[in-house]
């Protein structure tokens, strides 16, 4: 298999459907963060887990799975019931634990979050979807959780470095993964497809130096920075090809070196 070097969009979208048929299939769950919330079948289980194994990717794949399982074992393997229950003495245990910058500052703010949200909402949908907005922009929704993740008056200014936000012009990356995770449903069971509120059809793709190489490679990126600019300008075009599901593209324009390594 060889990368296409001059490809119309039609062309572009037969290659690429043809590498998504090779990585989006449960073989990829396997090394992959996704593997963390496919360990759960309680919904806020899977929410929860997501969304610590997606802050935490970044780095070493096999490390970020270490760590998100290193995580959720000090949360005794269930961590609805400890957001929710935990009793200070239960915390102390996580103040040892520590990913790349993401110390126990940051966890036990993340924590905090998390138990003040459940204990008044059923789902962590809602953060990223009020119920009183009626067009889902990802956009939109990404400024407004930043906003409400840090609506406290004790929110570390270091936190915040780990929550990002298009207000300041970041690819929001693993957000936009995590989401890709919660809302994307398909037959090939990969992604969860739990969340029904927001539509596949908004949502962005994940990019980082990996996605940015192929997009340009591509002709699906001109803009010169990797930042949120650049996400809407990749999205737009894969929604050329697949205008109800552009992300589907997010498996093989990440996992093309994968899938061309093992298919010369």
């Amino acid at each position: 298999m060889t990368v296409p070097l001059s490809i119309n969009i039609s062309e572009l979208k037969e290659y690429l459907d043809s590498i998504v048929d090779k990585v989006n299939n449960v073989d990829f769950i396997t090394m992959d963060p996704i593997s963390i919330p496919h360990r759960f079948s309680l919904k806020q289980d899977i929410e929860i887990a997501g969304f610590f194994s997606a802050m935490l990717a970044w780095g070493n794949r096999k490390t970020i799975i270490n760590k998100s399982i290193e995580l959720l074992t000090l949360m005794d393997n269930q961590p609805y019931d400890f957001i929710v229950h935990h009793q200070q003495k239960d915390l102390k245990p996580l103040t040892s634990f520590i990913h790349r910058t993401f110390q126990s500052t940051d966890l036990l703010y993340f924590i905090d979050f998390l138990h003040r949200y459940y204990k008044i909402n059923e789902s962590l949908e809602t953060a990223f979807n009020p119920k009183d907005i009626t067009n889902y922009r990802q956009k939109d929704a990404l400024i407004n959780f930043h906003k409400l993740f840090f609506n406290h008056d004790f929110a570390p200014d270091r936190t915040k470095k780990h929550i990002a936000t298009p207000a300041k012009n970041s690819t929001c990356k693993r957000l936009n993964m995590y989401l890709r995770w919660m809302v994307r449903a398909d037959d090939k069971k990969v992604d969860f497809g739990i969340w029904n509120s927001i539509p596949m059809s908004e949502l962005m793709i994940p990019l980082d130096v990996h996605v940015e190489n192929y997009a340009r490679q591509f002709g699906l990126l001109t803009r010169k920075q990797r930042d949120w600019q650049a996400v809407e300008e990749i999205t737009s075009q894969l929604k050329k090809m697949n205008p109800d599901d552009p992300v589907i593209y997010d498996y093989a324009l990440f996992g093309l070196g994968v899938a061309l390594k093992n298919n010369p």
